[in-house]
C-alpha cells in the first residue's frame, strides 16, 4: 500500500472510542460521512486514512470536541481533512473495474491537458494559476488507470453533447477526441456514445461511476455541484449497476461511437 493510503492505528482507536461512546454503529457512522459500513471498519483498523469529510463530520456527530480533528492533523498532517474527490481517488487507483457515465463533460479519466485546463479556467469562483496547474497535473495521473496491471475492466458512456462542447477551442476539442479514440482502442477499455436521437433514456438522473474493488466489491460514486458520496448499500447500489446497463444498451455500440466521434473530429 502506498505511503498516503496508509491509516493510523491510534487514530482508528479513537474513533471507535467516540464512536461507540455515542451510541453509533459503524454503518450508522458511515451514513454521516459518506462512507459504507466496511470502510469505517477499515479506518479504525488503521488500514486505511480517513479522508474526505470523514474528520471533520464524525468529530462534530459524535461529540469529540476537536480530539479527532488534532489528532488527524498529528497522523496525516492535514490529510485527514482533505476535499470529498480524494476518497473518491483512492478508490479509483486500487479499482478492479471502472464504468462512467457523463452528459455535460468528457469524463476527467480521459481529458488531455488543454481540455482539463480550459475545465479549470471555467472554475468559480475562479482559481489562481498555480492552483490550476496542480489540478491539471493530478487529473493528469488518474490516466496511469489504463496502463495498470493487472489491467482494470473500463467502460465509458458518453453523451453526444460532450463530443461537440468545444471547452478550450476547436484545436484542443480535436486533439481531445482523437485522445479518446486511442484509448479506446485498449482491449481492456470500451467507449460509447449515447446519440442525440435517442427517444429513451435511462440516465437521466445524470453522471455515476460505478466501481469494483480489487476484492471485487461493488461501489458506486455520485457527484454534485457541492459534493460526492458514495452508495453501496442494497437497493440503490443495485439500481444503479442496472441503469448503467440498461445506457450500454440504449447507446451505440464501441464502433459506431468511434465512427461518430471521428466524424465530429474531422468537422473540426
Amino acid at each position: 500500500m502506498h505511503s498516503s493510503e496508509r491509516g493510523s492505528e491510534s487514530f482508528g482507536v479513537l474513533l471507535r472510542f467516540h464512536r461507540e461512546r455515542a451510541g453509533m454503529t459503524q454503518e450508522g457512522l458511515g451514513g454521516h460521512v459518506g462512507y459504507s459500513k466496511s470502510q469505517v471498519a477499515m479506518v479504525e483498523r488503521g488500514e486505511r486514512p480517513p479522508k474526505g469529510k470523514l474528520v471533520e463530520t464524525a468529530d462534530q456527530v459524535l461529540g469529540a470536541q476537536g480530539a479527532l480533528l488534532v489528532l488527524a492533523e498529528k497522523e496525516f498532517g492535514g490529510n485527514g481533512l482533505r476535499p470529498w474527490t480524494e476518497d473518491y481517488l483512492a478508490e479509483e487507483r486500487m479499482a478492479s473495474a471502472l464504468h462512467v457515465y457523463q452528459n455535460h463533460l468528457i469524463p476527467g479519466s480521459l481529458q488531455t491537458e488543454a481540455y482539463a485546463r480550459a475545465i479549470y479556467n471555467c472554475h468559480c469562483p475562479a482559481l489562481d494559476d498555480e492552483e490550476i496547474d496542480k489540478r491539471v497535473a493530478a487529473r493528469l495521473a488518474r490516466q496511469q488507470l489504463f496502463e495498470r496491471k493487472p489491467m482494470p475492466i473500463i467502460s465509458y458512456v458518453l453523451e453526444q453533447s460532450t463530443l461537440t462542447r468545444p471547452l478550450g477551442g476547436p484545436p484542443a476539442l480535436k486533439d481531445q477526441l482523437h485522445h479518446i479514440l486511442g484509448v479506446g482502442r485498449l482491449r481492456h477499455v470500451e467507449i460509447q456514445v449515447m446519440p442525440h436521437d435517442r427517444q429513451v433514456h435511462a440516465g437521466l438522473n445524470g453522471p455515476m461511476i460505478l466501481l469494483e474493488t480489487a476484492e471485487r466489491r461493488q461501489l458506486a460514486y455520485v457527484e454534485g455541484p457541492s459534493g460526492g458520496y458514495f452508495v453501496s448499500e442494497q437497493p440503490d447500489l443495485g439500481d444503479l449497476f442496472a441503469r448503467y446497463g440498461i445506457l450500454r444498451a440504449q447507446a451505440l455500440n464501441p464502433d459506431e461511437s468511434a465512427k461518430l466521434i471521428a466524424e465530429v473530429a474531422d468537422t473540426l
